[in-house]
């Protein structure tokens, strides 16, 4: 079991430490549940109450708090706990899951593909004609990747997750369980002879560096283009992206949330939790679409939406503070 100092977590966050104690720390834990050879967080001044009763040695904590850490206890000061605290996950995460060998013998891999350098290959991993793996990839077992895909150097994708034909994965980018990335974009059109006729789905899908993609997320592929997802995106789990759906750099979705066919997403845009964004609308730079939203029409830059249908989040509070007095109002 790993086992710090509070000193040698300190090397790791560069904080201020407050206060004093000589428990060593094995583990992180929240506030409530932690036990004295636990470190826990407070980033937010509102949590300062737990403290008191919580069994916690140590606490990383933002540079304003109010309160003193105790007897035998300590804080260390950052500027802000939320990211110090990734750094301190960092240094307690268990390893990875082992890999006996870099290319298990059950994988199914076609004599065209390219495998570069460090590359690990599950059991049951299926590696279609031409497709290009690059250095240090980690595919989980049962990981399907079909023909003349590419996924860049440092990726990992978990199992279950399904690549289609020719579509294109970024350098340090992570594909969690199940997700589908390239699955046929939901396109038919009525027929009087016939019902519904399917338009077929001819593009792909195209990832950026560093990109995250939850579990059980899909990814449509392009109708003729490219779905375009770029760099540095964060994509929950149960997420759907629409086909030929363009995400700018950096934009976050929650779970549940959804694209259809042809949105823009500029960067830095936020999808709250099941919001869901009508087809071929634009949605600006550092837009905020709160969680439930529904949007039908385009959103300029910096603005943040709420509400079924999403207004603007002064109009929507308003309407919600008439409503309220209205329901509310005694009767005559």
């Amino acid at each position: 079991m790993k086992s710090y100092s509070i000193q040698e977590i300190n090397e790791v966050i560069n904080g201020v430490i407050y206060g004093s104690t000589s428990q060593s720390i094995n583990a992180t834990e929240q506030l409530e549940k932690a036990t004295t050879s636990q470190i826990s967080f407070i980033g937010n001044k509102k949590y300062e109450k737990h403290w008191s009763a919580s069994n916690a040695s140590i606490a990383v904590v933002n540079e304003d708090i109010s309160i003193e850490p105790g007897e035998n206890r300590a804080f260390i000061k950052v500027k802000n706990a939320d990211l110090a605290m990734s750094q301190i996950l960092a240094l307690f995460a268990p390893p990875a899951p082992i890999f006996r060998s870099n290319i298990h013998k059950t994988a199914n891999i076609d004599e065209t593909a390219v495998i570069a350098e460090g590359a690990k290959i599950g059991a049951g991993c299926y590696i279609g004609p031409k497709v290009e793996i690059g250095a240090n990839v980690t595919l989980y077992p049962n990981v399907t990747i079909l023909d003349e895909c590419t996924i860049g150097k440092n990726t990992v994708i978990w199992s279950g997750t399904v690549v289609r034909e020719r579509c294109h994965i970024g350098s340090d980018s992570i594909i969690h369980p199940n997700a589908t990335i390239g699955a046929d974009g939901f396109g038919f059109r009525p027929c009087k002879e016939n019902g519904l006729v399917k338009i077929p789905q001819i593009g792909n899908v195209i990832i950026g560096n560093g990109v995250e993609i939850g579990a059980n997320t899909c990814v449509d592929r392009g109708k003729f283009s490219s779905t375009v997802l770029g760099d540095g995106c964060k994509i929950d789990n149960l997420v759907q992206i629409g086909h030929n759906s363009k995400l700018g750099k950096f934009c976050i979705m929650a779970g549940n949330s959804g694209l259809a066919g042809s949105v823009t997403l500029g960067n830095g845009v936020i999808i709250g939790g099941s919001a869901s964004i009508k087809d071929h609308t634009n949605i600006g730079d550092g837009a905020v679409i709160g969680a439930g939203s529904g949007v039908t029409g385009d959103v300029p830059a910096g603005k943040t939406m709420l509400g079924y249908p999403a207004v603007e989040a002064r109009d929507a509070l308003k309407q919600w503070a008439m409503l309220k007095r209205m329901v509310c109002a005694p009767k005559k």
